[in-house]
């Protein structure tokens, strides 16, 4: 297949690039290297030099190898986003672990889920779901949890007269183990062929499942978009970082990115805190913001945006990912800022980006822009999954590419599925124009995308089907304008049983993280079905009350 989209990649953007055999970590010890004095995270008003997260990452690395760790371990990441994200994140990969991200929202059953098939023994969180961690903590093998609260970042780089000692212990405190005298484990030898990360997705089939990064994905992916983002410069960028860094998305692009660009990192735990994004970005005059559709929309009719109460124009650069960008509220937020809102698509599959609008160049209304240096791309029969399809016709995208993931973690035949002749089938219906820029016409997968998490309906029916008055629920994601995407459930009661939509909605908040939650609960008589019982959820939407 020909491709077109080298004809509009921006001037300096080149077709392929020279990958260096580094690591993840290694990204930040050269920019340390390079940029040490550079503040890296900002938090609270505290700024960590790269230097210091680089030193940081280092010492709790010597200690996860004096608590046992193991090439190849997962460590589970229940943290929002902070400085302890970091620094915790290259410190795992420093010693050889594999780094697992999971929701600090999550309640106790989807905790117990992604740990337990993570394998995760050692685990660093937030004290505030302590209550959370306990209630499962006898299902799981976790032999250490290392804890922090938000309110000791600004002490991270402190270091105390008399330091404690460090003893290891089934529980420790993040903060004791960083102010401790330096350990002297050494840390072994990584490389690119390494696993780096498990991130949680749905696949194409809708069922959670790990995806396997390796060092050279993510590595790749971090390149391929330092490369795209040509009008940025390294060392004098701030990035606003309010998508969340547990999700392969901010992982990327709002952490790994601006490491590679020696960029400040300004981090907020609360990325639906609209007031807080706006003072932040006005307060360091943030460059880079990488989001979501439904963030810039937020942000487009925040009364006080409304005012004119805000100086937005520092902005430069918007990545818009994890659901379809509505035409008006990129041109609503362009206005507001001056900045350019670049539409991009990815999956956790391929971490996390494979086409994106350029930064200078062209962006076409509803299109997802034009692959990546590197990245190759099929538009194939939705019949046959093989057979190629013209300029402007629909069919299933396959993708080819440096950051295309391992595999899926311990599912080998859903691997050999999403894997298939060397391609990843992305489960995605998509279309390309004749200049090669790339529009998404649905999903043949079933993932519900609200605000950019990742919704499965499987997961939320078998909370609401518990309920003694549900005989049958189908959910499925509906258009909404401020989240991309609702959740929305249609219910059949037991004959004689009543419920209400507030309850069921509650039922699910009691078990499941907010977004996950049904927006809309309708009452049905009936679910349509195939002849063999099978849920027709495209079919849903015909329904009413």
């Amino acid at each position: 297949m020909e491709k077109p989209w080298l004809q509009h990649y921006d001037a300096g953007v080149p077709a392929s690039l020279n990958y260096p055999p580094q690591t993840v970590h290694g990204i930040l010890e050269a920019t340390a290297a390079c940029w040490g004095s550079q503040p890296a995270t900002c938090f609270a008003d505290r700024f960590l030099s790269y230097s210091q997260i680089n030193a940081l990452a280092d010492q709790l690395a010597r200690a996860l190898l004096i608590l046992g760790l193991q090439k190849g371990d997962r460590v589970g990441l229940l943290l929002p986003n902070c400085p302890q994200f970091v620094l915790a994140f290259y410190a795992i990969l420093k010693a050889g672990g594999v780094v697992a991200a999971i929701n600090p929202q999550y309640r106790p059953r989807e905790l117990e889920s992604q740990l337990q098939d993570a394998g995760a023994e050692i685990l660093i969180s937030v004290r505030s779901a302590a209550q959370v961690i306990q209630s499962v903590q006898p299902h799981l093998n976790l032999r250490h949890i290392i804890w922090t609260d938000l309110e000791d970042a600004p002490a991270l780089a402190d270091r105390p007269s008399s330091p404690p000692a460090f003893y290891p212990a089934p529980e420790m405190d993040l903060l004791s183990i960083l102010q401790a005298p330096l350990l002297p484990a050494a840390l072994p030898v990584i490389t690119p062929e390494d696993v780096a990360v498990l991130q949680y997705t749905g696949g194409t089939t809708g069922t959670p499942k790990g995806a396997v990064g390796l060092h050279r994905n993510l590595a790749a992916n971090t390149l391929q978009f330092r490369c795209w983002l040509s009008g940025l410069t390294d060392g004098r960028e701030v990035a606003l970082v309010a998508i969340p860094l547990f999700h392969v998305y901010g992982m990327v692009i709002g952490m790994s990115v601006s490491v590679a660009l020696g960029a400040s990192m300004v981090l907020l735990p609360n990325g639906r805190d609209i007031t807080a994004i706006l003072q932040q970005i006005e307060q360091y005059h943030a460059t880079l913001f990488p989001g979501v559709p439904a963030l810039y929309h937020a942000v487009n009719q925040h009364p006080d945006v409304l005012a004119g109460r805000y100086n937005l124009h520092s902005v430069k650069a918007c990545i818009s990912g994890s659901a379809p960008l509505p035409v008006t509220v990129k041109a609503e937020f362009e206005q507001l800022t001056g900045g350019k809102v670049m539409e991009g698509y990815g999956l956790s599959e391929a971490p996390t980006a494979t086409h994106c609008n350029p930064m200078l160049g062209e962006n076409r209304p509803g299109s997802i822009g034009l692959p990546l240096p590197d990245v190759d791309c099929r538009i194939v029969s939705m019949a046959d999954g093989q057979t190629p399809l013209a300029v402007g016709e629909a069919g299933e995208l396959l993708i080819c590419g440096p950051q295309v993931m391992q595999g899926y973690h311990n599912q080998p035949s859903e691997t050999d599925v999403a894997l298939a002749d060397g391609w990843l089938h992305t489960g995605d219906i998509a279309r390309m124009d004749a200049d090669g820029y790339f529009y998404l016409v649905g999903r043949k997968k079933e993932l519900i995308k609200v605000s950019g998490y990742q919704v499965w309906p499987a997961e939320v029916e078998s909370v609401i089907i518990t309920h003694p008055a549900v005989k049958e629920v189908g959910v499925a994601g509906v258009p909404d304008e401020a989240r991309g995407e609702a959740v929305k459930a249609w219910v059949v009661l037991h004959p004689g049983q009543s419920a209400t939509a507030d309850e069921i909605r509650q039922w699910c908040l009691d078990q499941l993280a907010h977004y996950k939650a049904p927006r809309e609960v309708i009452f049905v008589s009936a679910l349509p079905r195939t002849p063999v019982g099978k849920l027709l959820r495209r079919e849903l939407m015909n329904l009413t009350a």
